[in-house]
């Protein structure tokens, strides 16, 4: 992996260039003065004496030095003999706003070609962009940035979040918020000729006036740089939040797995950014909110959350508010609940969220025993509900001392919290700055307010696995889907001892019997070929034969014990074109459901029933091609698609990951004994699940696509079972010899 270049000369310059006199080289001229930027600022024009009244030069050639950075605003052509220049001049970093590079599209030949010759004459140089309005470093006073903005100079020794994003228009929006969120830097990355955007936030984050970062992603450059930003921003404890567009993407084209319309590249985004400890929110205001947060409080260590408020009112709109969230509110517990209601009139109810009503209203004592109380439960962030009057109209004095009174007992516990105003109008900006120095964090609206809170628990919670070493790790050779060396997988003994039993309960010791015939190498093996490639790989899959007619069908049934599934090979969605009979308990039956699949598909399939089942889930694997293979675990059956309800994880993934997202399930009640029923073995599900990882890991270089629909889970001491299993090969190895060779191991 190339090491990131250094960008400090662009963060930290002592003198700019401007290159281009017409608008927009005026305007950055006009705002690094405005902003009272101490170092030098050399325009560069071949006719103009001055810009703005500080003199300009003629070249680049001319300058009295190389610039540490330097914005570029001429047209396409020019900007590559401006880079050239600069580069041979040694200056720092360049910015570059013309646009017609290769963001114009793949077959744009001129696009291509320029993009080519920009990056060869920078060289060694850094740029940013092409097509790339620049940077606003509010830390310096230094811009680089041809249009208005609505922020201010970050005092002297103090911090502030920095911003990248891939849209100019929306980084102008956020510049003009009123909502207190101190910026050190905004920065937009533009087409990434030469620098990427993970390189960029790389560059911003080891600045030690950023306290926090935050990234609107539409596209990822690298995902080992990524990775990198993400370790060192853990290192140097500067959290991450992220905006990554991409959720309404149209689910894949040509799949035939049900996994594929649950997996998308928005699943594996969202997998690969939990993995890295990195928060994702779906809205521009969360994103502010949520930086504020993580600017002010760091990371929590929890999703529980306490709220106070005079209203019974706002105290119901907290509530429902959180319903469907990871935070939360818990109940109080009866200690707690004596210290509370021992500071409170006997006709006021002690919960959480809590009413405190107005009796003790601008009583600051009052107030600050009742706050101190509620506050000492514990909570992993504590809420104050408060509207301040306008300002304009009435007075606020007396909100004041519940603030105090907020204050004190943050501080007296020890704990995290801020205010929330219900209406953003209602929470005046230039109250901001003073409530973030005192340590509370301004927040802006209730449900961004409840978005911000769980995206900053999602950073604490993501650091604390990555400490524990309780995430996956990924080789990048794996996570592309390249050939790798196969992994050791469950089976024999050993599997055996890890709890993968060589047969379901009552059914008996012999795995699939399939064939060894020539359609194994083919693209779409059909389920038997299937399943014994994962019986070979010790997954635990119940014993099953093929069968050419009705009568070797009822043969088979006869030989393995009812009751027993019969199916036609070769259909992908076997119970959509009802070619699935299940629970056949004699001879006739199966006789009777043979004939009537005769001539469907390639075949019939006699399996035993896995009897005790408690739940059904689909198991899925994908080949993304930025993550590499990516699977997904769910509700299964007939209703997948419907239900949706599914978690997507990034391989390898942990054992501890694996029971996380089972039990991030909506159906997880139905594996953990819903209403006194039978528990399900979990544990073996998760032997299960891991186990047809390690199978797609091994095979990652010819698999596009895994689907195990329904993976079956027994009561506990039953296992787990692979009921239907449905593959996709690329075709890329000859697979033959590989897949015969598995079935001389299944017999």
């Amino acid at each position: 992996m190339k090491q990131p270049r250094d960008l400090s000369r662009l963060l930290r310059p002592k003198s700019i260039a401007v290159i281009g006199g017409g608008a927009f080289g005026t305007s950055v001229v006009k705002q690094s003065l405005k902003m009272g930027f101490a170092g030098d600022i050399w325009p560069v024009h071949p006719t103009k004496d001055t810009v703005e009244g500080v003199k300009a030069y003629k070249t680049v050639a001319d300058l009295p030095g190389a610039p540490d950075a330097t914005f570029i605003g001429v047209n396409r052509n020019l900007t590559i003999e401006m880079v050239k220049a600069l580069r041979e001049k040694g200056a720092g970093v360049a910015t570059c706003f013309a646009s017609g590079f290769l963001e114009t599209g793949a077959y744009d030949e001129d696009g291509a070609r320029l993009q080519r010759e920009l990056i060869e004459a920078a060289g060694d140089m850094p740029i940013i962009g092409p097509n790339c309005y620049g940077l606003i470093n509010y830390a310096d006073g230094a811009l680089l940035w041809p249009d208005q903005h609505g922020g201010v100079r970050l005092p002297a020794g103090e911090k502030g979040v920095a911003i990248i994003t891939q849209s100019s228009n929306i980084a102008i929006n956020m510049t003009m918020q009123k909502r207190g969120l101190p910026v050190a830097f905004i920065m937009t990355a533009g087409n990434q000729a030469q620098i990427g955007l993970s390189e960029m936030a790389l560059g911003l984050v080891e600045d030690d006036r950023v306290s926090a970062l935050g990234l609107h992603i539409e596209g990822f450059d690298s995902v080992e740089g990524f990775e990198r930003l993400a370790a060192r921003a853990r290192e140097l404890r500067k959290p991450i939040v992220a905006m990554k567009m991409g959720k309404s993407e149209a689910a894949r084209l040509a799949t035939i797995s049900h996994t594929a319309s649950l997996a998308g590249s928005d699943a594996a985004s969202d997998a690969f950014l939990k993995r890295l400890g990195i928060a994702r929110v779906n809205s521009i205001p969360t994103f502010l909110e949520a930086l504020k947060l993580l600017h002010t409080a760091g990371p929590l260590d929890g999703f529980r959350m306490s709220s106070m408020s005079c209203s019974g009112g706002e105290a119901s709109v907290m509530a429902d508010t959180a319903e469907g969230r990871k935070v939360f509110f818990p109940s109080v517990k009866e200690a707690h609940w004596r210290r509370v209601k021992e500071t409170l009139g006997p006709l006021v109810a002690v919960a959480n969220p809590l009413d405190y009503h107005t009796f003790i209203w601008n009583n600051e004592p009052a107030m600050t025993a009742t706050f101190t109380a509620m506050v000492s439960g514990g909570y992993d962030f504590n809420i104050l509900v408060i509207d301040f009057p306008r300002n304009d109209r009435c007075s606020d004095a007396d909100w004041w001392a519940t603030l105090r009174a907020f204050e004190a007992a943050l501080k007296s516990n020890n704990a995290r919290g801020g205010i929330v105003a219900s209406l953003p109008e209602n929470l005046p900006e230039e109250y901001c700055a003073d409530l973030i120095r005192r340590g509370i964090v301004p927040l802006y609206g209730i449900p961004e307010a409840m978005d911000a809170i769980e995206a900053a628990a999602v950073v604490g919670e993501g650091w604390k696995l990555l400490v524990a070493g309780s995430v996956g790790r990924q080789s990048p050779t794996l996570r592309r889907g390249f050939a790798a060396t196969p992994l050791p997988l469950p089976g024999g003994e050993e599997g055996r001892q890890a709890g993968h039993a060589s047969s379901p309960p009552s059914i008996g010791g012999e795995v699939s019997r399939a064939k060894p015939e020539t359609e194994w190498g083919s693209k779409n093996p059909d389920e038997a070929a299937a399943k014994a490639l994962l019986a070979a790989h010790g997954l635990p899959v119940p014993e099953g034969r093929r069968a050419a007619n009705a009568e070797e069908a009822a043969a088979a049934a006869k030989a393995l014990g009812f009751p027993v599934a019969v199916k036609a090979l070769g259909v992908a969605h076997k119970s959509e074109a009802g070619v699935v009979k299940l629970n056949l308990r004699d001879e006739a039956s199966v006789r009777a459901v043979a004939e009537a699949m005769a001539g469907i598909g390639t075949g019939l399939y006699v399996e035993r029933m896995v009897t005790g089942g408690i739940a059904e889930l689909i198991v899925g694997i994908t080949r993304d091609p930025l993550f590499g293979p990516v699977m997904t675990v769910g509700t299964g059956g007939v209703l997948v698609e419907l239900l949706k309800d599914s978690a997507t994880l990034l391989l390898p993934s942990s054992r501890d990951e694996i029971e996380a997202a089972l039990r991030s399930l909506k159906m997880f009640p139905l594996l953990d004994g819903f209403r006194g029923r039978d528990k399900a073995d979990l544990g073996a599900a998760v032997d299960a699940i891991l186990g047809i990882a390690g199978f797609a890991l091994a095979n990652a270089d010819a698999l596009l696509e895994l689907d195990i629909n329904p993976l079956i889970v027994c009561r506990e001491g039953n296992g787990a079972w692979v009921a239907d299993a449905l593959m996709v090969f690329d075709g890329s190895l000859p697979l033959e010899g590989r897949v015969a060779s598995e079935a001389s191991r299944v017999g």
